[in-house]
């Protein structure tokens, strides 16, 4: 049998129809090659040094980012270490003593377990950022520094929380 126009039109408008739609990935792909650069780029702009809401760090407008060093965390209770309770703060305050003996030991021990690359970085001494809160007394603070440089813990960094600089001058108009 012959068919007519229209049915041979509309046999071949459903045939067109009948299959499966098709995904355009190129545009999807566009778009996470976009998203992956961009979070490649922007992952490496913020170091955030470990945080412990029972040390209130001190305001600063320092520009400096923090390094990835070994953290003493000073609150106003205890001294830590890589999660790990090394003294109180009232034993260290204790003592006559200028160095706090339970603090070089970890140190040292901590040290032992890395040794020195090369010359260069044993002549500049070991990394070390003192976390203190800002209630701690300066004679504690002085103590725990003393016995970061005896133990070869030199290059000492103090953390702070940045703030904005309100001392810009402003230009007029």
């Amino acid at each position: 049998m012959k068919q007519s126009l229209r049915a041979k039109r509309m046999a071949r408008l459903h045939r067109r129809h009948k299959g499966q739609p098709k995904l355009n990935l190129v545009s999807l792909m566009d778009i996470f090659t976009i998203l992956v650069f961009f979070l490649l780029v922007n992952s490496s702009d913020v170091e955030v040094l470990q945080n412990n809401k029972a040390i209130k760090l001190p305001d600063s407008i320092a520009e400096k980012k923090p390094d990835n060093t070994l953290v003493v965390m000073v609150s106003s209770d205890d001294i830590v270490i890589s999660g790990r309770a090394i003294t109180t703060v009232k034993k260290a305050l204790a003592g006559d003593d200028e160095e706090i003996t339970a603090l070089k030991k970890e140190l040292e021990y901590l040290a032992s377990r890395k040794p020195y690359a090369n010359d260069i970085e044993a002549k500049k001494g070991r990394d070390v950022t003192i976390m203190g809160d800002s209630s701690i007394p300066y004679t504690l603070l002085k103590r725990i520094m003393t016995t970061c440089a005896q133990a070869d813990y030199r290059n000492i960094s103090l953390a702070v929380s940045k703030i904005a600089n309100s001392g810009e001058t402003k230009e007029a108009l």
